[in-house]
């Protein structure tokens, strides 16, 4: 019998976040369910323990230097192990660069790319000792800057360059390390952001075709990569960075 794994995400109370956490509940983990909101946290652990799952909620700001400790704690009193650390949390600014201010850009690096250093560095004895996995949540803005896009390249650009360097050191220490850069997905805010909520995904196909995607991707296509992550199959993958965009990115 497969041993039961313990999994925390972050960003968990919609979205890319929510769905992981479904995801790897359904697989068999029990996920301790991390974001600000706790309503939104909660109705996601209903929906887990709804399907026979284990879910534990933890509502708390990210962008607070001690909140990694909290999360940490928190895992281990409910589960007693982590074995997943997903970093899905997000906060991005659709803007110009030159529009973009002082207090945005401080705000998205400290939920995105700070707040993932402290987790993958609090949580590391114990992925260490589990022989987990970290999977990095990212976006195809790393690759290829767009107009507008300036915030999201700037900050999953660092997340990926965390993971590549703790990719390395997860090689000695056991602990497996990878990233994944989502293209256009249907989440929310992109139906917000991009016009969705009034055409549904005909109109979010549409721009994403526009961009070079063969479709607009779902939650569900980014939870099911990083269940192939974590699960056996994935075993080899190390430091990869996974473009899950439908072919938006061209370059190498």
């Amino acid at each position: 019998m497969t041993p039961r794994r313990h999994a925390v995400v972050t960003g968990a109370s919609s979205g890319i976040g929510a769905a992981i956490a479904r995801q790897l509940a359904a697989d068999g983990a029990a996920v301790l369910l991390v974001a600000r909101s706790a309503d939104g946290l909660a109705a996601v652990a209903a929906d887990i323990r709804g399907a026979g799952g284990t879910a534990h909620c933890c509502a708390v700001d990210l962008a607070k230097r001690d909140s990694a400790q909290v999360v940490v704690e928190a895992a281990l009193a409910a589960m007693g192990a982590i074995d997943i650390l997903v970093n899905c949390a997000s906060l991005t600014h659709n803007a110009d660069f030159f529009e973009v201010t002082d207090d945005q850009w401080e705000a998205a690096f400290a939920v995105k790319v700070l707040a993932a250093i402290r987790l993958c560095r609090t949580a590391w004895p114990a992925l260490r000792e589990s022989g987990g996995s970290i999977v990095n949540i990212a976006g195809i803005g790393a690759r290829t800057p767009r107009p507008f896009s300036a915030v999201t390249s700037g900050t999953s650009s660092s997340l990926l360059a965390i993971t590549k360097l703790l990719a390395d050191t997860g090689v000695s220490d056991g602990v497996q390390v990878n990233a994944i850069n989502p293209g256009m997905i249907r989440t929310p805010r992109i139906e917000r952001t991009m016009g969705g909520g009034g055409g549904g995904v005909d109109v979010l196909n549409q721009r994403a075709r526009a961009a070079g995607a063969k479709r607009v991707g779902t939650p569900e296509d980014v939870a099911a990569m990083v269940a192939y992550i974590v699960s056996p199959a994935g075993d080899l993958l190390q430091g990869a960075i996974i473009d899950l965009d439908g072919g938006t990115t061209k370059g190498l």
